[in-house]
């Protein structure tokens, strides 16, 4: 799962990611970053919590451990779609649902604005082309209040059996050099 970004000066930056889908999403993120760039547009990260009006009584970092917490939080499961086994996920209608059950919001509306700061917030990420079209700005709203949209935790352990990526074809090649920095690669 690794990847290699060579800068204008000719320095090659090798990053290796912990599983396949992470290592598409950060591979997404910096084309889209280089193609704003490349527009003469200006890139500069856009606080959710700003663009959508979020109240100031919301925290977000609480309520993901919230969803996350065994007993009372979003159920991760075993899901199947288009021959593919999607393990430690769950829909876009549990999350809204759990949402309204646990008082988080008023409505289901309400609810997608919340789970769109949190998709953007990187503590929810998408699984599927459906989840993935829209958090690319394919739908009228990054987040899909749909049981055909899977989501799932960062953390969890998330993997998806019988998936390969076509959109980025990673070459075969020997790593040599020195490590100059090692580290982990981190989204927020």
């Amino acid at each position: 799962f690794v990847f290699k970004l060579t800068v204008a000066k000719q320095q090659d930056h090798f990053f290796q990611a912990a599983y396949l889908e992470e290592r598409d999403a950060w591979v997404r993120d910096i084309k889209k970053a280089i193609h704003r760039i490349d527009g003469g547009q200006r890139f500069a990260r856009k606080s959710t919590r700003k663009s959508i009006r979020l109240p100031e009584t919301i925290n977000l970092s609480t309520l993901y451990l919230s969803m996350k917490d065994p007993e009372t939080g979003i159920k991760e499961l075993k899901l199947e779609k288009d021959k593919r086994v999607f393990n430690h996920c769950f829909t876009g209608s549990c999350v809204i649902d759990w949402l309204v059950s646990s008082n988080s919001i008023r409505n289901r509306k309400e609810g997608l604005l919340l789970a769109s700061s949190l998709l953007s917030e990187g503590y929810l990420q998408p699984a599927g082309d459906t989840s993935k079209a829209a958090a690319e700005g394919l739908s009228d709203t990054p987040f899909l209040d749909l049981s055909d949209a899977y989501y799932y935790f960062p953390d969890s352990g998330f993997f998806c059996e019988g998936y390969s990526s076509d959109d980025d074809v990673v070459l075969k090649e020997e790593f040599r050099g020195t490590i100059v920095k090692q580290g982990c690669l981190l989204k927020q």
